[in-house]
């Protein structure tokens, strides 16, 4: 029998072979190697053997054996350490806007979110408006950069006021109209005031403009003018965001002669008032805008439409007059020029149509429907928690929850039972009061399914009470 001395000269006389030879190239035969060394079959058997092992060589049999390709070698990975450098310390924490932005997961209620549920939305009418705005002449040539007259024109009807066409400036969205408004208004690095707890894309946004936010504390009926005083006083804040009408979260809307106030101690300040009127359309009992009681310029005002329409309805209009106006057109310019025309053309269609009234007055009823349905559901499934106002419309509920509850173990437990709620705490620029969550009627499909969502919620509490007790 051939011993392992005569196996491996074998084998590092073929190993020296193929290292001449190409990939696929044939070794000699089992008999030419044995004819050559004097070996015995089994010799040159083992010897290949060892070779296949390796990775050298493949044989197949009846054929021969052959050269093996070389094995790939898996592509380094890219090492991007570089870019911490080069980047510094500019975090865009969208955090907060991506919980806001997904979806429910299938058998999950969503009592979370901030857009019709599809079988609200006029999607048909809106498809019909469509089909006409790209018929109409130079649908698809460049708008007027700060938007088509008509619907500026709109707008600023809505606003009210002395507010003309001219002051109006149409841009994609409402988050736009945020983005655009800090950087316009408020130099990076300074202070900016917001009401608490706010809106977390606002918060989200400004800090992306190199902004520092100050809270400034509300009650049921949205931000106290004495406070908002005192805050410009020490912080030296020359800009304020306010959602008075339905704010988000909490759903309070500022009364009249309190808007007034606001406006009185922003004047005196010399500081300009962001009023963001997101949730307009959700009501029908609306008070003014702060904008149509303004003839300084002191307020900037956003109105959108994707709200009440589709979250892809990206038309909002900011309002604002003088030197302000001017930046905040260039930012607009600068950034994406302006917004595209036919979705432009689709929003005049959509609003001058008979379409538009009937959707307005639908929607509206199924929010106070869905409201009530809400609340009685929770004062039924969660008598710990307390509501913290009904509001007039809106989409949303503000809940305050027992001191000694973990706002995220609830969070957390309510989506292991198949609900999906908004944390309260992301609502604050600052350290939060204690537990709080907010939850969403519009996003359900239907009443059943929003019961269903708060008895889950409810739920989900007694089962985080039960560990605390």
């Amino acid at each position: 029998m051939d011993n392992d001395s005569s196996i491996a000269q074998i084998a590092a006389i073929l190993r020296d072979e193929v290292t001449r030879l190409r990939p696929g190239d044939r070794l000699p035969s089992s008999r030419e190697i044995m004819r050559r060394h004097n070996v015995s079959p089994v010799t040159v058997s083992r010897a290949i053997g060892r070779l296949a092992a390796e990775g050298r060589v493949v044989t197949r049999p009846g054929s021969g054996a052959f050269v093996a390709h070389p094995p790939e070698r898996p592509a380094e990975a890219a090492d991007l350490s570089w870019q911490t450098v080069a980047l510094g310390d500019r975090v865009v924490d969208e955090s907060a806007v991506v919980n806001l932005l997904s979806g429910a997961p299938e058998g999950v209620v969503p009592l979370t979110g901030g857009y019709l549920h599809p079988g609200l939305r006029p999607d048909r009418q809106l498809s019909a408006a469509a089909a006409r705005a790209v018929r109409r002449p130079d649908a698809w040539a460049m708008p007027p950069l700060n938007g088509l007259a008509e619907l500026r024109r709109w707008f600023a009807a809505e606003a009210g006021g002395d507010v003309t066409a001219g002051d109006a400036l149409i841009v994609s969205g409402g988050q736009a109209a945020l983005t655009h408004a800090f950087r316009a208004l408020a130099a990076p690095g300074t202070r900016i005031l917001v009401e608490t707890p706010t809106y977390p894309g606002a918060l989200a946004a400004a800090k992306a403009a190199g902004l520092r936010a100050a809270a400034v504390p509300m009650d049921r009926d949205g931000v106290r003018p004495d406070l908002l005083a005192e805050a410009f006083a020490v912080t030296g804040a020359r800009v304020f965001l306010t959602q008075p009408t339905l704010h988000n979260p909490t759903g309070a809307t500022l009364p009249p002669e309190r808007r007034r106030q606001v406006l009185q101690v922003a004047r005196e300040a010399g500081a300009f008032v962001i009023e963001d009127d997101f949730a307009r359309y959700l009501t029908g009992q609306a008070p003014p805008p702060m904008v149509s009681m303004d003839p300084h310029g002191t307020v900037v005002y956003i109105a959108s439409l994707t709200k009440i329409l589709s979250p892809s309805m990206r038309v909002a209009a900011v309002i604002a007059r003088g030197p302000a106006a001017h930046r905040l057109r260039a930012s607009q310019l600068v950034e994406s020029f302006f917004v595209a025309r036919p979705l432009q053309e689709t929003a005049l269609e959509f609003l001058g149509s008979p379409g538009w009234r009937r959707h307005l007055e639908a929607v509206q009823a199924e929010i106070m429907v869905r409201r009530d349905t809400l609340a009685a559901e929770l004062a039924i499934r969660m008598p710990a928690a307390e509501l913290h106002l009904l509001p007039r419309g809106g989409m949303h509920l503000w809940l305050r929850l027992p001191p000694e509850v973990d706002e995220g173990a609830l969070v957390e437990a309510a989506k292991r039972n198949g609900a999906l709620v908004s944390p309260g705490r992301m609502y604050y620029p600052s350290e939060p009061p204690g537990p709080r969550v907010r939850v969403t009627h519009i996003a359900a499909t239907h009443l059943r399914e929003l019961a269903e969502g708060a008895r889950r919620l409810g739920q989900a509490l007694d089962q985080v009470l039960a560990k605390t007790s």
